[in-house]
Parts: C-alpha cells; structure tokens; sequence
C-alpha cells in the first residue's frame, strides 16, 4: 500500500510534463506556420537603384516566440526522459535505454537542431534590412517559402520522437522493475 501514493505521484507528474511538452511543442508548431503566412513578400523589397531595405515583419517576432517554445519543449520533453525515467526516484539506478529509444532520441536531437538553425535564420532575416544594411554584405534577403513549414514539421518529428524515447524507456524501465520485484519475491519464497 505504500508504494501507490509514490506511483501515482509520478504518473501525475509524467502526464503533466508530457501534456506541458506536447503544448510547447504545439505552440511552437502554430508560430511557424504564422510565421510563414506573415514573411515579407517579394512585394515588400524597396530597391532604389543601388541598394535595398526591407521592413521588418511579423514574422521576426512569431520566430523568436516559435524558437523559445522548441527550446522549452525540448527541455521538458528531455527532463522527462533523463530525470523521471532513468532515475527512477533511486539514486544509483541505471539508466536502461532500450535501441530503438535511442534511435528516437537522435532523431529528436538531429530534428531539433536543423529547426533551430532554420528558425534562427529565418528569423533573423524578417528584421528589418535597412539601405545600404541588408542581411548580409548590405544585401538584402528574403526567407523563402515553405521554411517556416519545414520547420514545424522537423518541430513535429523532433517533440514526437522524445516523447517516444521517454515512453519506450519507461515501459522498459517498468517490466524491468516488475520483473526485478518478482525475483526478490521468488528469493525470499525459496530462502
């Protein structure tokens, strides 16, 4: 009767730190593809003959708020995973990641870190690209369609496979606990 109260306590836990995950990850997601609808447009490029500007948009602060969230959710989703999972409230637990959780996990960092290099590109070219400034060498540039999807799609796959890996490893962490609890029953049957 004793071990519920701790049990249920990390279910709670678990299931709000997911829901917290999935939302940040949902958030994260809806920025980028308002992020896309709102990008400066061709129509926005001045061009005075010898050089450019381009007005700030949108965008600019939709991609901050979009990067802020995947880097939230990435931490929740990995404290879930590392803290809650592997320790498993023991102090010298080992750490029992199955294969194919691992495989998840490295799909969620390699998505993780294309979207945040796509997000702080795109981002930082929707600020405003003064004349004779641009975005690069006082050139100016404009994000190109279907970045800002891309990357709330790699936002997707990223948030997705780390709840994955997390819940792979709980499940394995689990039959391995239970599995260990009807050892020592079967210890103490025979002694």
């Amino acid at each position: 009767m004793m071990e519920s109260p701790p049990k249920c306590k990390l279910t709670f836990t678990l299931i709000f730190f997911i829901v917290v995950s999935h939302s940040l990850g949902l958030v994260s997601f809806t920025l980028c593809i308002a992020s896309e609808t709102k990008r400066n447009k061709k129509g926005d490029l001045r061009w005075n003959g010898k050089l450019c500007h381009l007005p700030s948009s949108p965008a600019f602060g939709l991609g901050i708020a979009s990067l802020v969230c995947l880097v939230l959710s990435q931490i929740v989703g990995n404290s879930i995973l590392f803290k809650t999972y592997c320790s498993g409230g023991k102090r010298n637990a080992k750490c029992e990641i199955p294969f194919v959780a691992r495989i998840l996990l490295l799909i969620s960092w390699l998505s993780f870190g294309i979207a945040v290099i796509l997000l702080i590109v795109a981002t930082s070219m929707s600020r405003r690209q003064a004349y004779g400034e641009g975005w690069l060498n006082g050139e100016c540039y404009l994000v190109k369609g279907g970045i800002y999807v891309g990357s709330a799609i790699l936002i997707l796959v990223s948030v997705e496979s780390l709840m994955g890996s997390a819940l792979l490893t709980m499940k394995t962490n689990e039959e391995a606990d239970q599995g260990n609890k009807i050892h020592a029953q079967t210890e103490r049957g025979d002694t």
